[in-house]
């Protein structure tokens, strides 16, 4: 009885894995990981320097300080601190990621799906335009025969 199972058990799982939106997913995953490194180091190298250039490189030595006393850094720091800088850092990262994400990936796709989408378009209407125009000539074509056959009757 357990042999029964077993197979359906598999075959479930390949049909699982074989579904388009889990490869996809998959693919996503491992792009989007890449695609993290490219953003990591653009943050690093151009956003950072950019930053440091108005104050400190490391947006993370940025805080509040709401209880005293404040003295410290790191795992040594006493009282209680806002770290505004690292919320900061993050939100220009998250906002850098959509940025590239957007005008780099999306917005190409776009454009280029826009565009296959127009000459489709302009394919299907040649292709109704004619469809039209030997639509009209059979109306025509009938038209005239009934006309004819009328014209044919009332001659009788």
């Amino acid at each position: 009885m357990s042999e029964k199972k077993q197979p359906n058990i598999w075959h479930g799982f390949k049909a699982f894995l074989m579904r388009g939106n889990v490869v996809d997913l998959a693919v996503a995953v491992v792009i989007g990981a890449a695609f993290t490194n490219i953003v990591n180091s653009v943050v690093k190298g151009i956003i950072n320097p950019v930053v440091g250039a108005i104050g400190t490189k490391n947006l993370d030595s940025y805080n509040s300080c709401i209880k005293a006393p404040c003295t410290g850094t790191g795992d040594n720091a006493t009282g209680v601190r806002i770290l505004w800088g690292s919320v900061l850092g993050a939100t220009l990262s998250f906002v850098i990621t959509a940025a590239v994400v957007y005008f780099l990936m999306v917005l190409p796709m776009a454009k280029y799906l826009a565009r296959v989408e127009a000459r489709r378009k302009a394919r299907e209407g040649t292709h109704e335009v004619l469809e039209v125009t030997e639509l009209e000539v059979l109306q025509e074509i009938r038209n005239e025969l009934v006309a004819q056959r009328e014209g044919g009757r009332n001659g009788r």
